[in-house]
């Protein structure tokens, strides 16, 4: 007991501002590290390996074990390969945030575009809930999806809610499938979607989510797009983003989400310091709207 005093008045005797700095930094690297990883696999495989590491470095301390000691020496080389692999994924996504965090010079998209294209998009997710048609609706942002719409019917038409809503009428042959957004034009429909493997959908409270639910968390998991969707069960409206979902979204919630996604955007010519707290707030922002 006296020793572990003497140890905690010699750390508080240097403790500094510069330090204080420090500790913070390496607190705000491991939050960010972990907000990547929140709500997938990945968050499973860390909790496996943290207990794994503390296993292994409680029984590697005995000098009763030096078999078990060289193998761990041996293989820790293997692990350290194995990881890049592991968290391939994740390390994509987490590059591709960085990378658009940091594209300052991109020209921004007015803002009454915006408003234009989410209250074309939420009023025609509004007719079709309440007509209980499903629908699937991928918004582009800066990553392309041209691989996707490839998929299925090019369009290249005008963004109007009537057109919108026709796509998704039941029966008719695009109905079944993605349409994606490109700025203030329907690029194609009937597209195929990535389905998502992040295990989201399965340890989500309904457990009775179809195709589109995990087609629409499956591109927000491999792009930056919003994707709206509709089930045609209920008629509950769903915004996917990021490999996140934000649920039963009445007019204006879901008018809410989709601007404070679509933003960011035309703030890009600003210095990425305040574009950087805009964000925290936005994400504040958005964690209030899920409860």
């Amino acid at each position: 007991m006296d020793d572990l005093i003497v140890d905690l008045s010699f750390l508080l005797a240097r403790f500094d501002l510069l330090t204080f700095v420090d500790l913070v930094l390496v607190t705000l690297t491991f939050a960010f590290l972990l907000s990547l990883v929140r709500g997938t696999q990945a968050v499973l495989i860390i909790r496996g390996m943290i207990l794994f590491i503390i296993v292994v470095s409680v029984l590697s301390g005995f000098d009763s074990l030096p078999a078990f000691s060289w193998l761990i020496r041996t293989a820790l080389p293997a692990l350290i390969v194995a990881i890049p692999v592991i968290f391939a994924p994740e390390i994509r996504r987490a590059l591709e945030r960085l990378g658009r965090a940091g594209n300052v010079f991109a020209i921004s998209t007015e803002m009454d575009k915006i408003e234009r294209i989410v209250n074309i998009v939420v009023t025609s997710a509004q007719h079709l809930s309440e007509q209980r048609y499903g629908a699937l609706i991928v918004i582009e942002r800066d990553t392309p999806l041209d691989e996707y719409a490839e998929t299925g019917v090019f369009l290249d038409a005008q963004l109007t809610s009537d057109l919108l809503q026709q796509i998704f009428y039941l029966n008719t042959p695009l109905h079944d499938g993605a349409a994606i957004l490109r700025s203030e034009r329907i690029l194609a429909a009937a597209c195929v979607m990535p389905l998502s493997t992040s295990g989201t959908t399965s340890r989500s409270l309904d457990r009775h989510m179809g195709l589109r639910h995990r087609a629409g968390l499956g591109i927000s998991e491999v792009s930056d797009s919003v994707s709206v969707v509709v089930s045609e069960e209920t008629g509950a409206i769903t915004v996917t983003q990021n490999g996140r979902m934000i649920r039963r979204l009445d007019r204006s919630r879901l008018k809410n989400v989709l601007t404070a996604f679509f933003r960011p955007r035309a703030r890009r010519n600003w210095p990425a310091g305040i574009n950087q707290l805009s964000s925290l707030f936005e994400n504040f922002y958005l964690r209030i709207l899920k409860r």
